[in-house]
């Protein structure tokens, strides 16, 4: 459940049309989530499973596969958005977040153009754009907060990349706050799940216990963000279901439950946090705990910086496929 006394919110990593029109208001109403997200992968399946956009798309032939994306999707946000609108006045959350099109991660001018279309499209102020953490993602993240636009810096896997998009959006929102811009806000989205995945096998092999480096990672991060001590820039914990049954399914909610945070998950996630009657903090931990952690790593053959390299490479180039797919099932 959100937490206001320690600002801990829950936002709900899904989005499809007939779910926005009938449930998600309910989770809104109980305060179960404050918050939405999207990305490609999540468009993609909703598009090509769900019945709910087959008239619209009936409407849309003849249009380019990307034309038809970005007719469907800017509904879905739109929509959500104006469903979360009571949040957003509140000063609560109450973002839908959208994302640029992958391809074009390296590409600074691409990603502005793109983000400010899809955010004049759309038409609301409570929607972020998600913009990756590349070279090329932190002048557009400047940028755009700059013109009064929310930012959710994704696919963050090291504490550089975290560095680069704070610095990035203090600089945007300085400019703003100076052209008197409105709200803006940003949040960096700390992916955790995928380092266990990824390394798990080998550290039992050397002894070290599993499931553990995504979360000292993504404490690491928070720790870092929260020593800047900047109200509208907080850590969001993405990529925490759990796959498989070694853990509990609310495992990389409840272990990284923190003041000025956000936790973005599916829906069976969320429900099982909620199922556990374990809602205590779990962050801060302190940094020369996470710091000799990361050391023994290191000192057993783990070099963290190529794992952050891999895990950005392979996370860049499965959006990029989940995009590309949905936009092949939508040519005529």
């Amino acid at each position: 459940m959100v937490n206001r006394d320690i600002n801990f919110s829950l936002w709900l990593d899904f989005i499809e049309r007939d779910y926005l029109k009938n449930e998600f208001g309910k989770l809104l109403e109980e305060g179960v989530v404050s918050g939405a997200t999207s990305n490609p992968s999540i468009f993609a399946s909703a598009i090509t499973t769900s019945p709910a956009y087959k008239k619209q798309l009936k409407l849309l032939k003849g249009k380019s596969a990307k034309e038809k994306y970005e007719a469907l999707a800017t509904k879905d946000i739109k929509l959500a958005a104006q469903i979360l609108r009571p949040c957003y006045d509140k000063g609560y959350d109450g973002y839908i977040s959208i994302e640029v099109d992958p391809s074009l991660a390296n590409d600074t001018k691409g990603t502005i153009a793109e983000a400010r279309r899809l955010f004049k499209a759309i038409g609301e102020p409570n929607v972020m754009v998600k913009v990756p953490a590349t070279q090329s993602g932190y002048d557009a993240m400047s940028a755009l907060m700059a013109d009064g636009i929310s930012v959710n810096a994704t696919l963050i896997f090291s504490p550089k990349q975290a560095r680069q998009c704070f610095t990035a959006m203090t600089k945007g929102i300085a400019k703003g706050e100076t052209d008197g811009s409105c709200r803006v806000e940003g949040v960096i989205s700390v992916f955790v799940s995928r380092f266990d995945r990824l390394l798990d096998d080998e550290l039992e092999v050397n002894g070290i216990a599993p499931n553990r480096t995504g979360i000292y990672n993504a404490a690491k991060i928070y720790n870092m963000v929260e020593a800047n001590e900047i109200p509208n820039i907080r850590t969001l914990f993405a990529s925490t279901s759990v796959k498989g049954d070694n853990l509990a399914p609310d495992y990389y909610v409840s272990e990284l439950v923190a003041p000025h945070s956000i936790n973005t998950t599916p829906l069976d996630t969320i429900n099982a946090y909620i199922a556990t009657e374990n809602k205590k903090e779990a962050l801060p931990i302190e940094d020369s705990v996470i710091n000799g952690y990361f050391m023994n790593l290191e000192d057993n053959g783990f070099d963290m910086d190529e794992i952050y390299k891999s895990l950005l490479n392979d996370g860049l180039k499965a959006f990029e496929e989940s995009f590309n797919d949905m936009l092949k099932s939508l040519e005529d």
